[in-house]
């Protein structure tokens, strides 16, 4: 089995199981070990009292794609620190693109930067992650 078919699978397990991922509405667009690009569009219930988007769906779609990244390697990994800087205004209707960069990786620990755009490639929020990698390995 190619890599670029288990992590396609690892991820596919991965969300299959998670719920508020699938609520958000995340669309996957591109994917391999150590790289992810997601795509959702906020909604009116994502928005708080300035009819902005909740700061907590950017760090949710940023979350997603630290995660489904780092397990493409194939071993399990969790986030154990993340950080976002919300840098634009979201609105509803805004497409929002989250697009991983892998900086660094161990056996142990990697680093990702997840840029989030918006539908004007305007960067909205930059969200910083470091994992931990279990030694686990996925079954897939």
């Amino acid at each position: 089995m190619s890599s670029e078919i288990r992590s396609s699978q690892i991820i596919d397990q991965m969300f299959n199981n998670d719920p508020f991922s699938r609520w958000l509405g995340i669309e996957r667009v591109e994917e391999s070990a150590g790289f992810c690009v997601l795509k959702m569009t906020v909604r009116q219930e994502m928005l708080n009292g300035f009819a902005v988007a909740h700061g907590g769906i950017t760090y949710s779609l940023a979350d997603s794609a630290l995660a489904f990244a780092a397990n493409a390697h194939g071993i399990q990994s969790m986030s154990i620190e993340t950080s976002i800087s919300h840098t634009k205004k979201v609105l509803e209707g805004d497409v929002l693109t989250a697009k991983t960069k892998e900086i660094s990786l161990t056996k142990r620990v990697g680093i990702y930067q997840i840029d989030i755009t918006n539908q004007n490639n305007e960067i909205v929020a930059l969200f910083k992650g470091t994992v931990y990698r279990t030694g686990k390995e996925w079954e897939v």
